[in-house]
C-alpha cells in the first residue's frame, strides 16, 4: 500500500490580524449605539440626533426650556424631538418617553426628571447602550446616574430666597409657610433646605407654622394655602417653591386680604414672575436661566456625535434675585433687568 507524502502547511498571512486590528482601534474611536437592532455611532463625525424628556409640556419654564433647545439643535444642524410627562411626577411617562427616544435612534437625551430616582433604571439603560443623558435644571440622585447637569445651583437659589424674606422682615421674628414642590425631588429638596439655611431656621423651628406640597401647581398651591390658612391668618411670609405657585399662594393670601402684610419669595424668573414682582404680588424671585442649560446641553450633544467627548459633573448655570425692593447683603436685580433677561434673555 501507498502512502501519499503530506505537503507541509504553510504559514498563513498576517494581513487579516492587521485587518482586525485596525478595525477594534477605529470602533475604539467612537461610540457604538444599538437601538432595538438600529445600530449608530458617536464621535463619527456624524449628526447629533437629540432627545429632550422634560416634566411637563405645559409649565412655561419647561416651554422656554424646550423652545431653547430647539432653537440651539436647529442652528447647530441637530435633529431634535421633544417629549414630556403628563403632569409634574409622572415619573411613568418619562420612562416612556425615554424608550421612545431610543426607537427613535438619538445619540443624547437631555432630561429634566419629575423623580429624581423614578428614571434612573431607564437612564441607565441607555446610558449603557452609548447614549449621551444630560440633565437639565433637576439633578439624578445620586448625580452619577447622568454623564453630567446643566442646572442652578437650587440649594444656593433658595439660600437666596431665605436670605431676602429674612432680611425684608427687618428684624420682625419670621413666622410663615412653606409651600413646597413634588416630594423626592432634588429641586424641591434643596430649595426648601436652601430656604432654611438662608432664613436662618430647620425644618424643625416653631416659626414655620404650616407646610403643604404643590407640585409646582398654581391651583394645587392655592388651594393649599387656602386649607393652611385655616390653621392660622397669623404669619408675615412665604416661601414658594416656583413662581406659578407663588401665583397661586398669592391668590389665596389677597382672597383673604392677608396679601400686603406678607413678604413672599419664588424662584424661576420667567416673565411673568418678574412682571408678579414688579406688580407687587410677592416681593422677590430668585431668577434661573434654562436657556443657558438648554444651550449648552445642546453643544455638548452636539460635541458627542462629533468627537465622541462626553461632558461631566455639575455645571452651575446660575442664579439672580429680582426685586424692587433692594436688602442691604442680598445682592439683587430690579425688574427693568429682569424683564430684558428672563429666563436667559428675549
Amino acid at each position: 500500500m501507498r502512502h501519499r507524502r503530506l505537503k507541509p502547511l504553510k504559514s498563513q498571512p498576517i494581513v487579516g490580524v492587521a485587518v482586525l486590528a485596525a478595525a477594534v482601534l477605529t470602533l475604539s474611536a467612537c461610540t457604538v449605539q444599538r437601538h432595538w437592532g438600529a445600530t449608530t455611532t458617536a464621535g463619527s463625525g456624524g449628526q447629533a440626533k437629540i432627545g429632550l424628556v422634560t416634566k411637563t409640556d405645559t409649565n412655561p419654564y419647561f416651554v422656554e426650556l424646550r423652545k431653547a433647545a430647539k432653537a440651539a439643535a436647529d442652528a447647530q444642524g441637530a435633529s431634535f424631538s421633544a417629549l414630556a410627562g403628563q403632569f409634574d411626577g409622572d415619573n411613568d411617562g418619562q420612562v416612556r418617553a425615554i424608550e421612545n427616544l431610543r426607537q427613535q435612534g438619538v445619540n443624547t437625551i437631555l432630561i429634566t426628571p419629575s423623580s429624581s430616582t423614578g428614571v434612573l433604571k431607564a437612564i441607565d439603560d441607555a446610558r449603557q447602550a452609548g447614549v449621551l443623558v444630560i440633565a437639565l435644571d433637576t439633578a439624578t440622585d445620586p448625580a452619577s446616574a447622568v454623564d453630567a447637569t446643566y442646572a442652578t445651583d437650587n440649594f444656593e437659589a433658595g439660600r437666596q430666597e431665605g436670605a431676602y424674606v429674612k432680611a425684608a422682615l427687618a428684624g420682625a421674628a419670621p413666622k410663615f409657610f412653606m409651600v413646597d414642590g413634588t416630594a423626592g425631588s432634588t429641586v424641591d429638596t434643596q430649595r426648601h433646605g436652601g430656604f432654611l439655611k438662608g432664613i436662618g431656621l430647620t425644618d424643625a423651628s416653631p416659626e414655620i407654622k404650616g407646610k403643604t406640597p404643590a407640585n409646582g401647581d398654581q391651583s394645587q398651591a392655592q388651594q393649599g394655602m387656602e386649607n393652611l390658612l385655616q390653621r392660622t391668618t397669623d404669619i408675615n411670609s412665604v416661601y414658594t417653591m416656583n413662581e406659578p405657585m407663588g401665583r397661586g399662594a398669592f391668590a389665596a393670601l389677597k382672597a383673604r386680604g392677608l396679601a400686603s402684610q406678607v413678604v413672599m419669595g419664588s424662584i424661576d424668573g420667567g416673565c411673568e414672575g418678574v412682571q408678579n414682582v414688579k406688580d407687587g404680588d410677592y416681593a422677590a424671585t430668585v431668577m434661573q436661566f434654562p436657556k443657558k442649560m438648554a444651550q449648552e446641553g445642546v453643544a455638548a450633544a452636539v460635541e458627542y456625535a462629533k468627537t465622541g467627548k462626553k461632558p461631566a459633573g455639575f455645571i452651575d448655570t446660575g442664579s439672580a434675585v429680582i426685586t424692587d425692593k433692594p436688602m442691604p447683603g442680598v445682592p439683587s436685580q430690579n425688574t427693568t433687568w429682569g424683564l430684558a433677561n428672563c429666563w436667559g434673555g428675549k
